[in-house]
C-alpha cells in the first residue's frame, strides 16, 4: 500500500488562528466588562440607565392666595400651551398629514388668536436648527402659553395640520381689576435649560414669591428600545411639593365695594390718580386697597399706570387731613382752648405770611370753629402754643417720617420739614412736608383705638398647603400709645363735628345710619420747578375718617388727584367713594346702627362644660344674640373663644353634641354664615355675598343626612337703598390748602 504523505494546509491554520484570536478577544472584552462594568471609560450601566431609564416631571402648584374668609384672589388653573409639529417626519400617510403643511396660512390664522404677528409666527414656523435641519416641533413663547379653552376649541376648528396643544397651568385671577397694585401677578418665564417657571413680578407675588413657589416632583422608570414600560420594573416616585398658601387681611366683599366705587368716579371724573385704602382701627389689618389707573393682572394692561403700589410707595403733602394729628398734639399737651379767639385770614411769621383758604379769613373765631372751618391760620397760632419741639416729637410718636412696618416692600418713609420755622408752620396743615397713605393709616388708629397706634399689615397666615398647617402667623402688633384715651375721644367728638357743625367742611361725608368722624384735605401740588400748581382741578382732594364715631370699626383714606369738577367742591367725588363703601362695609361687617348709637358691650366669658340653656339665658340678658349648634346640654366648644368684649347684639355660637337644628339664616353677614358651616360640619353652599336672604331648609328643621343646604346671600347694594348726598358747604374749591 502506498503510504500517504502529509501535506500541511496554511489555509486552514490561517482561518484557524484568525478565528481563534477574534474568540480570545471576545472573551477577553467580555470578562473585562463582566469585571469593571465599564466601556472605554464609560459605564454601561449609566449608559444604559441614559437609554432605557425614562424620567418625567410632576409639575408643582404656586400657592393660592386667598382672602381673610378664604375667597381665592390668585390661583394655577388649566391652561393650553400651542405647539406646531413642522417636520414632515411626522406624516405617516400623506393625505392625513401631522405636520404644517402650509406655514404662509397656519401664520395667517393663528395670528388671529395668539398675541403674535403674522411675520413673526412664520419665522417661527420656518426656522432651521444649527445644523440646517428643520426641529421636529417649535412653540411660540408667551404668545402661546395660558391659552384658554374657548381659544383653543376654536383654533382647533381651524383644522390646520401639525397644530397641536398641551395641557399646561397658568396663574389665575378670578376677580380681575382687584387690588391689583397689592397682589401684583406671576407669569411664565423660560430658563436656560429649556424649562418653563412661574415667577413673580411684582407685588405681593413677587415679595412671596419664594414661599408660593413649589417643588417640582418626578417619575422615574424602565422602558425598552421602543419607549414601551418594562414589565416589573420598578418605578421611582418623588411627589411635587406644591406652593404654600397665603391668606391675607383683605376682605373680599370691602375690596370690590372699594373697586365699584373708584371705577364709578374715575369714569365720571377723569382724575390723574386715585388711592384709597380701608383698615381695622382695632388690629391694623388692612381690608382694602386700591388705586388708579390700575390693570388686570390676567393680561397686564392698563393705560397711564405707575408701576407701584402708592399707597405705600409713593409720598404725598397731605393737606389738611394732617390738622387731626395737629390737634391731637394740642389736646394731649393742655393746649387746646375750643372757645378761645384769634384773628383768623392771615399769620405772618417772620418775612412770610400764610392765609386761610379764603384768603381773608372769618375775622375773630373760636379755635373750634377755626378747626371745623379747616383754618390754616387756626393751627399756626396752635402751634406756638404746643411748641415747635413738642409738636415735631409728636409727629415722631405717630410716625411720621419712618416707615410703619407694613409687610410690603418698597415701603416710602417721607420727610416731615423742621429746619425752618415757616416749614413747621406749613406742617401742621399738611403743606411742604410728605407723608404716605399708610402713615396717615398708622396715624389714625391711634384717634379710633384709644390712643393705641396698631401697625398696618396685609398678610394674616402662610399655610403648607399640603398638610394645612400655618407656617407663620402674624398678629396685630401694637406701636405704642402716642396720645391719651381720653385725648383720642375728644379728637374722634371734634373730627365728627366737622361733618355736623354749620361751619363744617366735610358736610358730603355724612352717612344716615351711622356717625362719621373724620378730616377733609385740599393739597397744593408741587411742581416740577419748586412751586405748587393751581387752579380749576389742579388739587389732591382726600378724606381721612372713621365710624362709628364712639367705637370705630373701621378707618379710611380717600384721595383724588386732580379731578375733572363739574361746578362742584373737590370733597363731592371724594364722598362719592368714601360713603357708598363705608355704609355698605360697615353693614358686611354686621355693625348695626341701632347697636352703635349706646355702644353697649357684652362681655364673652369661656363657658366650655357648661349647661347650653343656662348661659345662652346669661348671653340674651347681657344683649348678645346666642346660637346652640346641637341639642342642647354640655357646651363643648364656642365663637368667639375666651374672655371678650363684642357689641350687643352680636352672636355668640355654642357647640354641644346631638343633632342640629337649622336657624334662620336671614340677614346673618357672610362671616357669621361661615363660623356656624364650620363648627356644625353641615353641607352649606353659600351662594353671593353680603347678607342672607334666603335658605333652601328651612329654619327649625332637624339635620339628618348630609344633604346640601343653600345659603343665598345678598349685597348692601342690593339689599339697602342708596344715601342721599348731603348738601356741600362752607368749603371753597380753590384753595391753598384747604
Amino acid at each position: 500500500m502506498k503510504k500517504k504523505k502529509f501535506r500541511f494546509q496554511w489555509g486552514a491554520f490561517l482561518l484557524l488562528i484568525f478565528y481563534g484570536g477574534l474568540f480570545f478577544l471576545l472573551f477577553t472584552r467580555m470578562v473585562t466588562l463582566q469585571a469593571t462594568g465599564e466601556a472605554e471609560g464609560q459605564a454601561l450601566a449609566a449608559k444604559a440607565a441614559a437609554k432605557y431609564g425614562k424620567e418625567s416631571a410632576i409639575t408643582a402648584n404656586r400657592g393660592k392666595i386667598y382672602d381673610r374668609n378664604g375667597h381665592t384672589i390668585a390661583e394655577d388653573t388649566l391652561s393650553y400651551r400651542l405647539i406646531a409639529v413642522v417636520n414632515e417626519s411626522a406624516t405617516v400617510n400623506a393625505e392625513k398629514p401631522r405636520h404644517v403643511v402650509d406655514a404662509k396660512k397656519t401664520a395667517k390664522v393663528l395670528a388671529e388668536y395668539i398675541a403674535m404677528d403674522e411675520e413673526a409666527i412664520y419665522k417661527q414656523l420656518t426656522k432651521l436648527k444649527a445644523d440646517g435641519k428643520k426641529p421636529y416641533q417649535v412653540e411660540f413663547g408667551s404668545a402661546g402659553r395660558g391659552i384658554n379653552h374657548e381659544i383653543m376649541s376654536k383654533i382647533k376648528d381651524e383644522n390646520l395640520p401639525g397644530v397641536l396643544f398641551v395641557s399646561d397651568l397658568k396663574r389665575y385671577y378670578p376677580n380681575g381689576i382687584f387690588a391689583s397694585h397689592l397682589i401684583g401677578f406671576a407669569i411664565k418665564e423660560d430658563n436656560k435649560d429649556g424649562s418653563v417657571t412661574t415667577t413673580g413680578k411684582m407685588g405681593l407675588e413677587y415679595t412671596y414669591d419664594k414661599e408660593l413657589t413649589g417643588e417640582n416632583g418626578k417619575v422615574k422608570y424602565q422602558t425598552d428600545a421602543f419607549s414601551y414600560l418594562l414589565p416589573k420594573s420598578e418605578k421611582m416616585v418623588t411627589p411635587a411639593k406644591n406652593g404654600d398658601d397665603i391668606f391675607l387681611t383683605i376682605d373680599k366683599t370691602i375690596q370690590s365695594f372699594l373697586e365699584e366705587a373708584m371705577t364709578k368716579v374715575e369714569q365720571e371724573y377723569n382724575p390723574e390718580s386715585m388711592t384709597a385704602v380701608i383698615a381695622d382701627p382695632k388690629t391694623g389689618k388692612i381690608l382694602a386697597m386700591s388705586q388708579r389707573p390700575t390693570f388686570n393682572p390676567d393680561t397686564r394692561e392698563g393705560k397711564n399706570m405707575k408701576w407701584l403700589n402708592e399707597v405705600i410707595e409713593e409720598t404725598i403733602e397731605p393737606g389738611s387731613t394732617m390738622k387731626t394729628f395737629t390737634l391731637a398734639s394740642a389736646i394731649d399737651t393742655g393746649t387746646w382752648t375750643p372757645n378761645e379767639f384769634y384773628k383768623s385770614g392771615s399769620y405772618t411769621i417772620l418775612d412770610r405770611t400764610i392765609r386761610d383758604h379764603n384768603q381773608y379769613g372769618w375775622d375773630w373765631i373760636s379755635y373750634l370753629e377755626g378747626f371745623q372751618r379747616s383754618s390754616n391760620t387756626a393751627m399756626a397760632n396752635l402751634l406756638k402754643k404746643i411748641g415747635d419741639d413738642n409738636f415735631l416729637e409728636y409727629l415722631d410718636r405717630f410716625g411720621f417720617g419712618k416707615k410703619t412696618g407694613i409687610d410690603l416692600p418698597n415701603e416710602a418713609t417721607g420727610t416731615i420739614l423742621s429746619q425752618y420755622p415757616i416749614q413747621r408752620v406749613t406742617t401742621t396743615y399738611g403743606q411742604g412736608s410728605t407723608v404716605t397713605p399708610i402713615q396717615l393709616i398708622q396715624a389714625m388708629t391711634a384717634i379710633a383705638n384709644d390712643g393705641k397706634m396698631m401697625q398696618p399689615y396685609v398678610i394674616d397666615r402662610i399655610v403648607d398647603s399640603s398638610t394645612g398647617k400655618t407656617i407663620q402667623n402674624h398678629e396685630p402688633v401694637e406701636k405704642g400709645q402716642p396720645v391719651s384715651a381720653d385725648t383720642a375721644k375728644q379728637v374722634r367728638e371734634i373730627l365728627a363735628s366737622t361733618l355736623t357743625s354749620k361751619y363744617g367742611t366735610a358736610k358730603d361725608f355724612v352717612l344716615e345710619e351711622y356717625e362719621v368722624a373724620g378730616k377733609t384735605g385740599t393739597a397744593q401740588i408741587p411742581k416740577a420747578d419748586g412751586t405748587y400748581a393751581w387752579g380749576a382741578n389742579q388739587f389732591l382732594y382726600s378724606f381721612l375718617g372713621m365710624a362709628p364715631v364712639d367705637d370705630p370699626q373701621l378707618i379710611m383714606y380717600v384721595s383724588i388727584t386732580k379731578p375733572k369738577l363739574k361746578n362742584e367742591l373737590g370733597s363731592v367725588p371724594v364722598s362719592k367713594i368714601f360713603k357708598p363703601v363705608m355704609q355698605n362695609s360697615l353693614k358686611h361687617l354686621n355693625i348695626n346702627p341701632e347697636d352703635v348709637q349706646h355702644v353697649d358691650h357684652g362681655t364673652v366669658q369661656n363657658y366650655t362644660g357648661k349647661n347650653a340653656q343656662a348661659v345662652q339665658v346669661e348671653l340674651a340678658n347681657d344683649g348678645l344674640q346666642p346660637v346652640i349648634i346641637g341639642a342642647g346640654g354640655e357646651i363643648i366648644d364656642q365663637y368667639p373663644k375666651d374672655k371678650q368684649k363684642l357689641v350687643k347684639g352680636s352672636t355668640v355660637f355654642l357647640k354641644t353634641a346631638g343633632a342640629i337644628t337649622l336657624p334662620d339664616f336671614t340677614n346673618w353677614s357672610l362671616r357669621n354664615v361661615l363660623v356656624f358651616k364650620s363648627m356644625s360640619g353641615l353641607q352649606i353652599e353659600v351662594v353671593g355675598e353680603g347678607f342672607a336672604a334666603s335658605q333652601s331648609v328651612s329654619a327649625g328643621t332637624v339635620i339628618s343626612d348630609n344633604a346640601p343646604i343653600v345659603v343665598k346671600l345678598k349685597t348692601p347694594a342690593e339689599s339697602f337703598v342708596k344715601d342721599v348726598e348731603a348738601s356741600s358747604e362752607g368749603e371753597i374749591e380753590q384753595t391753598e390748602d384747604e
